[in-house]
């Protein structure tokens, strides 16, 4: 399907700068694009590829757009104009309603009519699926799970028993939600087993990627608010809460019973250890360790810089003295001010 500029901008918010009759077919990098085809400038270091660029138009900001030598839509956020355009020029492929005969599905469920259940998927008794729902190969959904409307769940997801999934969701192929917590407890020198008697409550537009495990609550549940995006191979443990519009990367693990606020970033391979208090608007930078809480809004790091390795030895020796030093340096500033002080009798 085409659109030409001036639709896609009404479809942005965004104005035209350039022929806005010319025909948008798809997206595409600024470097291989044709002139059917739209792309974005959002970072500087791509600026250069903007002179050469073949694209038949470019979504960027009004100070980008000054010498462009293509056609533009102009945003005051080009890369959620992208995002939005790029969905109207790739529509989500579309599913017609009904159930595989190879799927197993209990007699005592409450499907919809719309709801579309696909080859080798297992629905056990109790399921509500509300209209739109899409269950994809092999899924597994246990007892009395609900999931609200027009939620995908792509290929090989597991809901386990009891949790509820609002709408609009997205689950990437292997997410397990609901699984047991890591619950033990010590008894005469073995490790017996703590019941996980929690559900996991997600609201609505979350999703998750690939191979992601989100454990249930110990007791009370583990809760996902609305708009919560986590990236692939991401562990949240049990009675985890994660606050409306956070964002989580790749291969990051969050201890159990730490609450994580609204709009926090967490990047990737952070880890936050458990009963932790993270407080809105937070960003922690990658492969960072989170190990108390964190009560006011910014952005915080932890870990060493990448270094050239003789080097990077060195400052790791010279780590292991840092308590010895500040004792020594607290020693002499101690020292300076008696020196000082005597000398003002």
């Amino acid at each position: 399907m085409k659109y030409t500029l001036a639709k896609l901008a009404e479809h942005v918010a965004g104005e035209v700068k350039g022929d806005a009759s010319c025909e948008i077919e798809s997206v595409a990098t600024l470097k291989h694009a044709n002139a059917t085809q739209i792309s974005f400038l959002t970072n500087p270091s791509y600026r250069k590829q903007l002179a050469t660029s073949k694209a038949g138009a470019v979504i960027m900001s009004a100070s980008d757009a000054e010498d462009s030598p293509v056609n533009a839509i102009i945003s005051n956020n080009p890369y959620a104009a992208y995002a939005k355009i790029a969905a109207l020029l790739s529509p989500a492929e579309q599913y017609e309603a009904g159930i595989d005969p190879s799927a197993h599905v209990a007699k005592d469920t409450s499907i919809s009519d719309t709801a579309s259940i696909a080859a080798g998927a297992v629905i056990e008794s109790g399921v509500t699926l509300a209209d739109g729902v899409r269950v994809g190969p092999g899924c597994v959904i246990q007892k009395n799970v609900k999931i609200g409307a027009d939620t995908i769940l792509t290929a090989n997801v597991t809901v386990v028993h009891d949790c509820e999934i609002g709408e609009r969701n997205i689950f990437h192929p292997g997410v397990v939600i609901g699984a047991d917590g890591f619950g033990q407890a010590m008894d005469d020198g073995q490790w017996i087993k703590v019941p996980q008697l929690g559900r996991v409550i997600i609201g609505n537009d979350v999703e998750i990627g690939a191979n992601t495990t989100i454990d249930r609550g110990a007791i009370e549940d583990t809760i996902i608010e609305d708009n919560v995006k986590l990236d692939n191979q991401i562990q949240i443990a049990h009675n985890v809460k994660i606050g409306a519009h956070t964002a989580i990367a790749s291969s990051s693990a969050i201890a159990g019973s730490t609450t994580i606020g609204k709009h926090c970033k967490i990047a990737g391979m952070v880890g936050i250890v458990g009963h932790l208090q993270i407080a809105d608007n937070v960003t922690v930078t990658g492969k960072s360790m989170v190990s108390s809480s964190i009560k006011k809004a910014g952005v915080y790091s932890s870990g060493t810089p990448l270094d050239n390795n003789a080097q990077w030895r060195k400052n790791t020796v010279r780590f292991k003295h840092l308590d010895d030093i500040a004792k020594r340096l607290n020693k002499l500033e101690k020292q300076l001010a008696g020196n000082n002080n005597s000398g003002k009798e």
